[in-house]
């Protein structure tokens, strides 16, 4: 086929492991990058055959570029992804979609009205890792779904992030930072979500940076850093979410999924891979699950590659996934702040399951 001509604004750290994906695909080609700092499109660019520094408006206006990738900052997710539809291009961002449903409503808008495709990451949701213990639910190992558990617990980003700011203030926190991988992964395995109820705390208001050029430098803690969500799936399932960044370390599973019949331990949402683990009613224990679905290999930026597959229609990593993402937590959140029950405004459909593809595709 031929490929999709892609541009990424934005070349921070994510953008290294997008461009090792893009390496290995036959259905994505680089042609421009664009950067505030000018000198970090240049080393990008010098290092992938036939792609092109060019400023951020050049960038856009580009009729090379199909695709635009989003590795801009949260706060500018809103700014760029208007700007490349307004252009005619179609856009796949990073987690989250924007910083406020307003501004993800406006996205989702603005897509519909020109008739362009809006993907979101995470597209970890892809690999062999969850999408295997989806097909173990779809399959029936569980039995009916009743519930599920989301846990990630860390003591906080600033023992080893030199400029850990962002992570205490408004936008930041630990639901909003690691829950669009748990989240993503829940309605993957589960559907999507109909209510929400939130509770959450925060241990202390300032933290102590423990590495670099500033260790020792006090920062403000402006959000809430311990979050507890229990969310109602459309199918009556239940999952129970706990993000904290105030704990030491736990022996949970990052996802445990229950049925009437079985249980599924399912690996880190955050990575792509990892063993899938089922205990069957009147069973041996806890049993491996053979790999059985999903992108093997895959990588961030996967996303764009199934999108190159199977069109725009049934891209899989899609906004309205990502827009509901946000809603689930953002919903969260407010009813911690608020009390009660919340019911969502948004919702999406499942994602089609990803059959297990050939690894030499992208390998």
């Amino acid at each position: 086929m031929t490929p999709l001509r892609v541009g990424i604004v934005g070349c921070g750290n994510i953008s290294a492991q997008y461009l090792d994906t893009f390496s290995r695909l036959d259905t994505v080609e680089l042609v421009a990058v664009a950067d505030l700092v000018p000198e970090r499109a240049a080393a990008v660019a010098a290092g992938v055959p036939g792609a092109r520094a060019l400023g951020i408006d050049e960038l856009l206006a580009d009729p090379q570029v199909q695709l635009v990738v989003n590795l801009t900052i949260p706060a500018a997710h809103a700014d760029v992804s208007l700007r490349a539809l307004a252009a005619g291009k179609e856009v796949y961002t990073e987690k989250p979609l924007t910083a406020d449903s307003a501004s993800a409503a406006q996205v989702m808008d603005a897509a519909a009205a020109a008739g362009l495709w809006v993907g979101c990451a995470p597209d970890t949701v892809l690999g062999t890792g969850i999408q295997t213990a989806r097909k173990a639910v779809d399959d029936g190992l569980i039995g009916r779904p009743i519930s599920a558990t989301a846990t990630m617990i860390t003591s906080g980003h600033e023992r080893w992030h030199p400029n850990p700011d962002f992570y205490y203030l408004p936008g930041g926190g630990p639901l909003l930072d690691m829950g669009p991988y748990y989240v993503s992964a829940l309605i993957q395995l589960l559907g999507p979500v109909a209510s929400v109820t939130g509770v959450a705390s925060r241990l202390r208001d300032e933290r102590v940076i423990g590495s670099g050029p500033r260790a020792g430098e006090r920062i403000p803690v402006e959000v809430d850093t311990h979050v507890t969500g229990v969310l109602t799936h459309a199918s009556g399932a239940l999952s129970t979410l706990v993000m904290s960044f105030d704990a030491v370390a736990t022996r949970a599973s990052n996802i445990e999924v229950h049925g009437e019949s079985g249980s599924l331990v399912v690996p880190d949402p955050n990575n792509f891979d990892g063993e899938v683990l089922l205990n069957i009613l009147g069973g041996d224990g806890w049993t491996a699950l053979p790999v059985s679905a999903g992108y093997p290999h895959a990588g961030r930026g996967i996303g764009i590659h199934d999108r190159a597959l199977v069109g725009p229609t049934e891209a899989r990593a899609s906004g309205a996934l990502g827009q509901h993402a946000l809603d689930v937590m953002l919903s969260v959140l407010r009813s911690a702040d608020e009390g009660g029950t919340l019911h969502l405004t948004t919702t999406c459909e499942r994602p089609s399951a990803v059959p297990l593809s050939p690894a030499e595709e992208y390998a």
